[in-house]
């Protein structure tokens, strides 16, 4: 039984409805940049009198809504969160889903090991993963060009595709480290949402008070913020080495636990 090709196909579905979705995101993200970019020194007089914690919490922060890339990098914030949202779930049901469904009998009876089945279900999520990414980036280029024709957008859209196909492993893999230790399995995805939800909340109390920026470490949004990918030096090291750790803990965590655990078939 090939496990990768099972979950590829059970996982078809809910990808192209995810895929739908993210580029249906960054249409009609982009649909209004025609209108912010003729009012572009109204829209920053606008925000720039808001509150900061209304600029915050809608990823406003300091970009320039007459420029496609600071429209685009208010955008992200966004696809961002849904990659994350995505990542998370996948990884928490992909693990859980066998006792939920009460299929973990038929599985764990074939010849297999239980790191077997981690592997090939990990690999078939990333596959996933990869695809969101890559729809994601090609609707992007290509609805950001159709919506510009000045400004060169392309190099800062792919760094921040590449941040957020980091952010979507850590995510992923917190998502099967949460499924492999909680005992409940109907409870795996509640935790995983829970857990984003926090991490999200904390990403913008951040931006709201600069005298908590030494908590950037404690949630994935800050580590590839778009205004630092795009106006700052580019990926942070020790972020990126961060966020290795945390992949290599929650991914062990997830084969450790798992094989140690009393599925309920």
């Amino acid at each position: 039984m090939n496990i990768f090709i099972r979950e590829m196909k059970a996982n078809g579905k809910a990808l192209i409805i995810w895929c739908i979705s993210m580029i249906f995101l960054v249409i009609a993200g982009m649909a209004k940049f025609s209108t912010a970019g003729n009012n572009g020194v109204s829209y920053n007089q606008l925000m720039s009198q808001l509150p900061s914690s209304i600029k915050a919490l809608f990823g406003l922060g300091t970009f320039d809504l007459s420029k496609v890339s600071g429209y685009y990098g208010v955008l992200f914030v966004y696809i961002l969160l849904m990659s994350g949202i995505h990542s998370i779930t996948l990884g928490a049901n992909i693990i859980s889903k066998e006792e939920r469904d009460k299929t973990a009998e038929f599985l764990l009876a074939k010849p297999v090991s239980r790191n077997r089945i981690i592997t090939e279900k990990v690999a078939a999520s990333i596959v996933n993963i990869v695809i969101l990414n890559l729809i994601t980036l090609v609707s992007s280029l290509a609805i950001v060009k159709n919506s510009n024709t000045v400004e060169a957008v392309n190099k800062d859209i792919i760094m921040l595709m590449i941040g957020m196909f980091i952010l979507q492993i850590i995510f992923f893999t917190l998502g099967t480290a949460t499924a492999a230790i909680v005992k409940k399995p109907n409870s795996a995805a509640n935790y995983a949402t829970i857990i984003i939800t926090v991490m999200y909340l904390l990403s913008v109390i951040i931006e709201i008070n600069n005298k908590l920026t030494f908590l950037k470490i404690l949630t994935p949004f800050k580590y590839f913020d778009s205004k630092d990918l795009m106006y700052g030096s580019g990926f942070d090291h020790g972020f990126l080495i961060l966020s290795i750790i945390i992949i290599f803990i929650a991914l062990s965590s997830t084969y450790i636990f798992y094989k140690k655990r009393d599925l309920n078939v």
